[in-house]
């Protein structure tokens, strides 16, 4: 069963990559930002293997991509985020990344995360980007059971002051198995405002409203919603 928005005082989202968060769950985050809910996201990496402007240094390709992920942010209405620099493309479930995430789900306290599928999806190879699956592996593990867990990085309560966080529900997106959709029809706007934002991923800007609404019509359908209606999806997992 899924908990009731009204259910739910804050929201984490942790993704891999400036842009993923609007590409998967941007409409979603919408509604709830409108609905008064507290949203925060925590972008693992850099960002600096994006682009496809050899000129542009990978260095100053980190600073733009934050740039453009706080101003895609600001169209859904988040405004705290959390960038944690690691390297775009090789990011690992390390021990290290894993404590990092714990650290900001005790900080943060959110009642629901969301987050990335560690499974690859065999029907769209671009959601499953490896680093996308590390960092889905990585946030259920400090979901479960790194940020509940007082005993786990114990430097964090002792040294932080960051006490044990048990976090009651997990949406992964772009996973193989969805089983809980989620009508964007009337927030799809501001996911292509925040899309647009990412000016230096964004190939295509005149196809990037047909090739999002192709994705997201298949996923209303899946969801049995009428024809016309867009919908983003997920699986839903209760972890409290």
């Amino acid at each position: 069963m899924v908990l009731e928005d009204a259910e739910i005082g804050r929201i984490l989202v942790i993704v891999a990559h400036p842009d993923d968060v609007d590409f998967g769950v941007a409409g979603t985050v919408a509604g709830w930002t409108d609905a008064g809910l507290e949203v925060s996201y925590c972008i693992v990496t850099n960002g600096d293997a994006g682009g496809s402007d050899l000129s542009v240094s990978r260095a100053d390709m980190a600073v733009i991509r934050q740039a453009e992920q706080t101003a895609a942010a600001k169209q859904v209405g988040v405004h705290d985020l959390h960038f944690l620099g690691y390297p775009d493309g090789r990011v690992e479930p390390t021990i290290g990344l894993r404590r990092d995430l714990a650290r900001v789900i005790r900080l943060l306290r959110p009642d629901r995360v969301v987050c990335q599928s560690p499974e690859r999806n065999y029907l769209r190879m671009g959601v499953s980007h490896p680093d996308h699956r590390a960092v889905g592996t990585a946030a259920l593990d400090a979901v479960y059971p790194d940020a509940r867990n007082p005993f786990a990085f114990p430097e964090l309560l002792a040294e932080e002051k960051l006490e044990p966080w048990t976090v009651r529900e997990v949406w992964i997106a772009g996973g193989p198995a969805p089983d809980h959709y989620v009508d964007i029809t009337d927030t799809f706007g501001r996911k292509v405002a925040a899309l647009r934002a990412h000016v230096t991923q964004i190939k295509d800007p005149d196809g990037l409203e047909g090739m999002l609404r192709g994705w997201l019509s298949r996923s209303a359908a899946q969801a049995g919603l009428p024809e016309g209606r867009l919908a983003e999806a997920f699986q839903v997992l209760q972890s409290g």
